[in-house]
């Protein structure tokens, strides 16, 4: 690396030093662009600010969520990493889960120390039914679980907003997947604007939104740091970080994994971003940073885990989550602070 490269790179963290670190202030969309494109050598010392920022902001407790699906697969939209369209020749079949089966596993994830409980549905949107099963589901939940209730359900009707809110669902999450300018390049059944018209009546609602996306997808660096932006200016409770993992007979299911350094820059990037956000590891995390990149998004601004399985894909064991946190002296977030 050349002399001046070398002041570039120490400028750029020097600068978001003073202004996230110590003011607060969001990185901005060129900011973490840069961030982006710093050199691996550069890479320690930028998740080392972005701890700092997270401890600074956040504080050392990680909020720990699990996740069921409540309707697995037959998705009418073509969201093109996704095995659950009912569009693609993958091998996820359409199925529905009992309510006997979801209370138990809001049990088993209680028992992991997770606070929060999310009910998935594969769908475009909620139907009457699955806003039946979903009312079902969260009664009897509620009735032998002290957990919070989250739901992703899709897009969703005013009604729809205000019926969940009434539930008691306290977190709603609808991910706006990618940048908006790649958007198209990703679904082309709906648009990015229908899932921003969504978060924008949850928020209103006094439900906490949740909203993240998938980084790998064949978007440019420069997309990413778009990406990044536009979750600031939605200002999101949580923000979930998904890195592509590509699944046989989706449109992506040959694109190559995000390499682990990218993953990491990636990681911090968005933490300089939003320095306030619950910022959580999801789907993907396993196969492209490893056991060893667990630990350093964790040290590196992560503050949040989704344990056990994800929606059709194998995660880490809970107990190993868990038993990280505790290696590395990272509290989980007690249930009574997220009330």
């Amino acid at each position: 690396m050349t002399v001046s490269a070398a002041r570039v790179d120490s400028d750029i963290l020097a600068r978001l030093r003073d202004s996230v670190l110590e003011r607060g202030i969001p990185a901005t969309e060129a900011q973490v662009l840069e961030l982006l494109r710093l050199p691996d050598e550069r890479l320690e010392p930028l998740l080392e600010l972005a701890h700092q920022v997270r401890m600074r902001w956040c504080g050392p407790e990680v909020e720990v969520e699990g996740i069921v699906s409540l309707k697995t697969g037959g998705c009418p939209e073509d969201c093109h990493f996704c095995s659950q369209s009912g569009l693609f020749a993958s091998p996820v079949r359409s199925a529905w889960l009992d309510i006997p089966m979801l209370v138990e596993a809001a049990k088993q994830t209680a028992k992991t120390g997770a606070t929060e409980f999310c009910i998935v549905a594969a769908v475009r949107g909620p139907d009457e039914r699955l806003m039946g099963q979903v009312a079902a589901g969260i009664q009897a939940i509620k009735d032998e679980v002290d957990i919070n209730i989250a739901c992703s359900l899709g897009m969703l009707t005013a009604d729809q907003v205000a019926a969940l809110a009434a539930m008691g669902v306290h977190r709603y999450n609808h991910n706006l997947e990618t940048a908006r300018s790649y958007f198209p390049e990703v679904v082309s059944t709906h648009t990015w604007e229908e899932r921003w018209d969504t978060l924008r009546m949850v928020a209103e609602a006094g439900m906490e939104v949740c909203c993240g996306g998938i980084l790998g997808m064949g978007e440019s660096v420069a997309q990413r740091a778009e990406f990044a932006g536009q979750l600031a200016a939605l200002q999101p409770h949580e923000v979930p970080m998904n890195f592509l993992n590509p699944r046989p007979g989706t449109p992506f299911g040959d694109l190559e994994l995000m390499s682990g350094p990218d993953a990491l820059r990636a990681i911090a990037a968005f933490r300089l971003a939003l320095p306030r956000t619950v910022l959580r590891f999801a789907g993907g995390r396993e196969l492209t940073l490893g056991d060893l990149g667990a630990r350093q998004g964790l040290l590196g601004g992560i503050n949040a885990v989704i344990v056990g399985n994800y929606l059709t894909t194998l995660g880490r064991p809970a107990e190993a989550d868990i038993d990280l946190l505790g290696e590395l002296c990272m509290p989980v977030k007690a249930l009574n602070q997220t009330l």
